[in-house]
């Protein structure tokens, strides 16, 4: 068991250090490293596809689908434009409303998606308006990344964080724990960036008028569809909400409105709909799932646990507060999915050990693991999106310019979050 416990931890060392290099793509990486387990007798094929959380692999395409169907119907571009307008061209609100826009659909749709739907928009305006998009695009990787804290749906990591703990952890149990503090985070952390941006982003009278004639309304380019999809974004939203009363897993939730969608929709789109999923993500997640079941099964985690039992000497709030902070400060800098896999069975073996209220645990690794994404340019994957993006457009955005304001914000905003663990789980 020794010598396979070694084994595994260096798989996964390897996998991880390739991972954060970017010198491979991370799918592949994870998918060889979780094949690597098998083929070294770490765990079999069978308890590796046990491993394998399907709640969160089917939850992610659901959403995708129901996603990649909502983007053509020009909704997205029709609530930027309308935003701006609202804000009277002004670009010091315009950089707000787009932000608050931004953190609510993160909530409910996934980062990536909303950040690739929100800056091409986002670029719109600010050529109009003459001014840099950069504090735009800083100021939505923030709010998407806030946002996505506030829900089950809004980020992978509360994915599978509440994948793993279906009877507690519960669609309403996100949003009562976390939505009235991520919103709280976000109106403080874009209230800091309109002050810190507000001179860069002057703009004169005449081009503000431009923006208040653009007619929202013309982005909408088929109705039809359009009703049809908030109908069914309506429904599966109320079916997250009522999941545990219906005793319906999330993942079928979202999986029924996807179907439910294609077929109001007709086979048109289900071609489309399906290449678009973003199968490397949900391959990605797989060979992470086999990737950490070789360290459960050897007992690397469960040992793991017993260290950090040992360093806070089962102290409750020192436990939460070293997750929080160790999940802040890793997530900025690895990417947060594959951190989280790990945590999860090191937390549920703290429950084995003696901690009995695992709850301030588990949202302190949610707000640490979503919110530490801010904290650098490769902490999230919408981060690396938006920069990507931006470059094509000429505009680039620096990983020490990003570190400057992105840092500080996000040690903040961990700052307030142990502030609320504390208060709210642990006094």
């Amino acid at each position: 068991m020794e010598q396979q416990a070694i084994i595994a931890i260096g798989i996964f060392l390897v996998t991880y250090a390739i991972i954060i290099s970017e010198k491979i793509h991370r799918t592949i990486i994870a998918m060889a490293g979780g094949i690597a387990m098998v083929l070294f007798g770490i765990v079999d094929q069978e308890t590796a596809i046990r491993h394998v959380d399907f709640g969160t692999l089917g939850l992610l395409t659901g959403m995708m689908i129901i996603v990649v169907i909502t983007a053509q119907t020009g909704l997205f571009k029709f609530l930027a434009i309308w935003a701006a307008k609202k804000a009277k061209g002004d670009p010091v609100r315009i950089l707000v409303f787009l932000g608050v826009i931004t953190a609510v659909a993160s909530a409910f749709l996934d980062n990536v998606t909303t950040v690739l739907l929100m800056v091409p928009v986002t670029f719109s305006i600010t050529r109009q308006l003459r001014v840099t998009p950069i504090p735009f695009l800083i100021t939505q990787i923030f709010a998407s990344n806030i946002g996505g804290t506030a829900t089950l749906i809004g980020d992978p990591p509360n994915i599978m964080i509440g994948s793993a703990n279906k009877d507690t952890l519960t669609f309403m149990a996100f949003i009562d724990n976390l939505a009235a503090i991520s919103f709280f985070i976000l109106f403080v952390t874009v209230g800091i960036l309109a002050l810190l941006y507000r001179k860069q982003i002057q703009a004169s009278d005449e081009l503000k008028a431009l923006i208040n004639d653009l007619d929202e309304k013309d982005e909408i380019t088929d109705v039809k569809l359009m009703k049809k999809c908030l109908l069914v974004l309506a429904l599966t939203i109320g079916g997250f909400f009522l999941h545990q009363l219906l005793h319906i897993e999330s993942a079928t939730v979202a999986l029924a409105g996807a179907f439910l969608l294609l077929l109001l929709t007709g086979e048109h789109y289900l071609e489309e709909a399906l290449t678009k999923v973003e199968w490397t993500t949900i391959f990605f997640f797989i060979g992470l799932f086999v990737l950490v079941s070789g360290l459960v099964e050897t007992g690397v985690i469960a040992k793991l646990a017993r260290q950090a039992i040992d360093l806070t000497e089962g102290d409750l709030t020192l436990t939460a507060m070293l997750i929080l902070w160790m999940s802040a400060i890793a997530s900025a800098f690895i990417d947060n999915i594959p951190f989280v896999a790990t945590m999860i069975p090191m937390i549920q073996e703290m429950g084995k050990m003696g901690i009995t209220n695992l709850d301030p645990l588990w949202w302190s690794l949610a707000l640490g693991a979503c919110l530490g994404g801010n904290g650098t340019l490769i902490g999230a994957s919408a981060n690396v999106i938006v920069a990507g993006l931006a470059a094509k457009e000429g505009h680039h955005i620096s990983f020490l310019k990003f570190l400057w304001v992105g840092f500080p914000l996000m040690i903040l905003s961990i700052l307030i979050s142990s502030i609320y663990v504390y208060f709210r789980y642990l006094v």
